[in-house]
């Protein structure tokens, strides 16, 4: 545990026994709050279920499936006389949404994927495995605040629009061809409210039936081809 934590290795959280020794741990404490990595207590019984072969001593590291990158990675990665596109994911807790989106992004060229460090499904092995082999391909980055990071994103040029049921206008009719950041809102409760309030323009996606929201993986396939399509049209 002590020597994944100082090498780096991208660890999505660490669980701690329940009625553990604080005090033998306190190390363990120490370095994953320097790499913000969260810790929650847990059943030890739950632990048991990951190692059930292991001696764990009460705590157990829950390794990413992919290292995850720097948001700079990401815009690093775009090539000269594209505009980025990257989407962000407000509180998506389903780890086969978000895998189902790992593959919409990988198809739809867009360049990468931000999700908040806390509230929000990490990359484990059930994504992997709903991304069918995207997310090894994609590149992910955590970020600590998602609302921060989407100014700092608009800094460097980029729009940021919000899929949310009472934006103003349909997406098809939203000009989506610029720089930009698709926010997608999480499975229950859309958009947090201050990630909302640092959205350029919120869009909405037309519902006729008695049903009064889309799967977060669909939304943000209908929003990623949406912009692909306005791009092909704008260099037509």
């Amino acid at each position: 545990m002590r020597e994944a934590l100082r090498s780096g290795r991208p660890i999505n959280k660490i669980l701690i026994a329940e009625g553990g020794q604080p005090g033998s741990l306190r190390e363990i404490f120490s370095m994953a709050r320097e790499g913000n990595i969260p810790v929650q207590k847990a059943e030890r019984r739950r632990l048991n279920k990951f190692v059930p072969e292991t001696a764990h001593q009460g705590v157990v590291a829950l390794a990413a499936a992919r290292e995850y990158v720097e948001v700079e990675d990401i815009l690093a990665s775009v090539k000269p006389g594209e505009a980025p596109l990257l989407i962000l994911l407000d509180e998506i807790n389903d780890p086969h949404n978000l895998g189902a989106i790992l593959r919409t992004v990988d198809a739809s060229g867009v360049h990468g994927v931000i999700i908040p460090r806390r509230r929000s499904a990490p990359l484990t092995q059930v994504v992997a495995k709903s991304s069918a082999g995207a997310v090894e391909y994609v590149p992910v980055a955590r970020v600590a605040n998602l609302a921060m990071t989407m100014e700092d994103l608009k800094k460097k040029g980029l729009w940021i629009a919000g899929a949310d049921a009472a934006g103003e206008e349909l997406y098809w009719d939203a000009r989506l061809d610029g720089p930009l950041a698709l926010v997608i809102g999480g499975e229950d409760k859309g958009l947090g409210r201050l990630v909302k309030e640092r959205c350029d323009l919120l869009v909405r996606f037309p519902l006729h039936g008695r049903v009064n929201s889309l799967n977060a993986s669909v939304a943000a396939a209908l929003f990623a081809y949406e912009v692909l399509r306005q791009r092909r049209k704008a260099f037509a």
